[in-house]
C-alpha cells in the first residue's frame, strides 16, 4: 500500500473537500468545523496537528500558526459515507474559535420563549485583538490561523502590509490557478466549473453581504456587545467573500484589480452628477 493510498477510502465533494470537526479529547466537546482536502488531511495525519483547508483563501492553513493555539491530533475518524472527518484534539491554550472562547458552538437556541432566540453562552477567554496582535508576525503575507471568517477580526495582522500588494498578490495566485490541477484548490476547481459558477458565487456571496448588513443593522451595541461584535465581523467577512469571488471572476478574463483601482482613482474627486456626465 502506497502512503497516499488510505486517501483513496475518503469521499472528497465536488471541490476536492471534506468537512473536519474538532472535538475535545478528554471532554467531548465539538470545538470547531473547518475543510480539508486531501494534502490537508495526510498533513494532518504525517504531524499529528491539524491542518486545514481555507477556501475563501484558497490555501492550506495549520491551526494556531498565528494565535500559538494549535491542535494536537490523537485520533482521527471517518464516518460511515466516508464523508466527514472528525479529529480528537488537545486543543492548546483551551481556545479554538477566533472570538476567543473555547468553542467555535458558543450560541445556543433559546426556546422557552415565545419567539426562538440564540444566545451567547460561552465567555470570551481572551480577547482576539490580544491573541492576533501578539502573535502577527513579520510576514504579513503568511497564510491566517483560521477559518475564512477571521480574516475581519484579525485584519490587525496585515496594518502594516500594503493592500495594493495584497491584490496584486492576490492577481498573482489567482492567475496561477487557472491552470492548476482543479483538486489542487478550490479556485481551481471554480476555473474548472466555468464562468456561470463564478457568477453564482459572486450573487450568491452578495445576497450573503446584504443579509448580514440587515443583521448587523438590527444590532444595539449597547444592549449586547458580542451579539454587535460578531455581527459586524460577519458582514466584514461577507463583503471580503463578495470581493474575493469578483476578483476570481476577472481573474477570468484575465483583468487585474489594478484596473479596477485605476477606474476608482479616475473617479476620485469628480462629483457624482460629474461622474454620472462622465460616462
Amino acid at each position: 500500500m502506497t502512503s497516499r493510498a488510505w486517501l483513496a477510502a475518503v469521499n472528497f465533494n465536488a471541490d476536492g473537500l471534506i468537512p473536519a470537526i474538532a472535538q475535545d479529547h478528554k471532554s467531548g466537546r465539538i470545538l470547531m468545523m473547518a475543510w480539508m482536502n486531501a494534502e490537508s488531511l495526510q498533513l494532518t495525519a504525517q504531524t499529528q496537528t491539524a491542518v486545514y483547508f481555507s477556501r475563501s483563501r484558497a490555501k492550506l492553513w495549520h491551526k494556531g500558526e498565528s494565535s500559538g493555539h494549535t491542535q494536537h491530533v490523537h485520533d482521527i475518524r471517518l464516518d460511515c459515507d466516508a464523508d466527514v472527518i472528525v479529529l480528537s484534539v488537545t486543543q492548546a491554550g483551551g481556545i479554538a474559535c477566533h472570538t476567543g472562547r473555547e468553542s467555535c458552538f458558543y450560541q445556543r437556541l433559546d426556546l422557552s420563549g415565545q419567539t426562538p432566540e440564540w444566545q451567547t453562552v460561552d465567555k470570551v477567554l481572551k480577547d482576539p485583538t490580544d491573541i492576533y496582535h501578539a502573535n502577527a508576525g513579520a510576514d504579513a503575507t503568511k497564510t491566517n490561523d483560521t477559518d475564512p471568517k477571521s480574516a475581519a477580526h484579525v485584519s490587525s495582522n496585515h496594518a502594516q502590509a500594503d493592500k495594493t500588494s495584497i491584490l496584486q498578490q492576490l492577481d498573482k495566485v489567482l492567475a496561477e490557478r487557472k491552470h492548476a490541477d482543479t483538486d489542487s484548490s478550490y479556485v481551481a476547481s471554480l476555473y474548472a466549473k466555468g464562468l456561470n459558477k463564478i457568477l453564482e458565487k459572486v450573487g450568491e456571496e452578495s445576497t450573503e453581504s446584504i443579509i448580514a448588513a440587515k443583521d448587523f443593522a438590527n444590532c444595539d451595541e449597547n444592549s449586547n456587545k458580542a451579539q454587535y461584535d460578531d455581527a459586524r465581523s460577519e458582514l466584514i467577512y461577507e463583503v471580503a467573500d463578495v470581493w474575493f469571488h469578483t476578483l476570481v471572476g476577472l481573474a477570468w478574463f484575465d483583468i487585474e484589480s489594478d484596473m479596477v483601482l485605476n477606474e476608482l482613482g479616475r473617479r476620485f474627486g469628480l462629483s457624482g452628477i460629474d461622474e454620472k456626465a462622465a460616462r
